[in-house]
């Protein structure tokens, strides 16, 4: 099937990479071109053009700025014919952006799935990531299959922005956990314990988790190559914390990881891999 793919970074290259694995064929649009580089798909100039060659968009971008830009900018997906096609979007947004896309997409005849992912490039590359999505069910039942190909587990939330929701809140154990694991290497290390130790016992202890599982090469080799990065996970707490209050609801964890992770702007990490958060409890 042609499917059009509209962002191209470490996440996004890692899906459009499996679908061209799994027999599609993709129309790619990305504002760096250069990120294309590789992939045996077709490369065009604007979002319009995807829409143009294909019935299927998936869009995988940073924030709700970005895929406002895509819906509604200069040769966007909403400046052409929208008729009959879906738009299935990977970006985890902001909760409260997220009704918008679909009365736009709707209103120009499409629709529009929210499709945030738990995982990041390695279960990406394997076509392990978990899917959560809301959107009209007619939608989803038309993709379900081609969602099988990226994800191993995908949950249907139907009313709009609850998929979306529900990454964030996913988000808050994800960088939790992520910085309680870095914390407690860091401290063990200046305990005098050698970190491969302290990640084995851990790993059988109280961190065994899908998080150690996938960052433990990270924290013992310091290799912070980016999967998922600490820029993205402080958008994401932030996000939370703006759904928290909401609420209504403090939020004591989450409050002080995402003051972590803006920490790692100030120290020039927050491009590299959310692991990286270790390198200030190293310090």
């Amino acid at each position: 099937m042609n499917i059009g793919f509209i962002g191209l970074g470490h996440l996004g290259k890692a899906v459009a990479t499996r679908l061209i694995e799994c027999d599609h064929s993709l129309v790619v649009y990305n504002r760096t071109p250069a990120k294309a580089e590789g992939l045996k798909a077709e490369v065009v100039t604007s979002a319009a053009a995807v829409l143009s060659k294909t019935e299927i968009i998936f869009l995988c971008l940073f924030d709700s700025e970005a895929v406002r830009e895509v819906l509604t900018g200069t040769s966007s997906l909403l400046s052409a014919d929208l008729t009959g096609k879906i738009v299935i979007d990977l970006t985890t947004n902001h909760y409260s952006d997220v009704p918008a896309f679909h009365d736009m997409c709707r209103s120009a005849g499409g629709d529009y799935l929210e499709a945030p992912v738990l995982g990041s490039v390695v279960p990406a590359s394997q076509g392990k990531l978990t899917v959560l999505v809301s959107g009209r069910k007619i939608a989803y039942d038309r993709v379900q299959e081609i969602l099988r190909n990226i994800g191993s587990n995908i949950f249907y939330l139907q009313e709009p922005a609850l998929a979306t929701k529900m990454k964030l809140i996913n988000n808050l154990v994800l960088g939790t956990f992520m910085a309680t694991l870095a914390e407690a290497t860091a401290l063990g290390e200046n305990a005098g314990i050698s970190k491969g130790d302290i990640l084995e016992i851990l790993s059988v202890g109280g961190g065994s988790s899908l998080v150690l599982n996938a960052k433990k090469t990270k924290l013992l080799e310091e290799d912070f190559s980016t999967h998922f990065s600490c820029a993205l996970i402080a958008k994401d707490l932030h996000c939370l914390l703006d759904l928290a209050n909401s609420l209504h609801k403090p939020l004591f964890t989450g409050a002080i990881t995402k003051q972590l992770y803006s920490r790692t702007f100030e120290e020039d990490i927050a491009q590299e891999d959310f692991s990286a958060i270790y390198k200030i409890f190293k310090k």
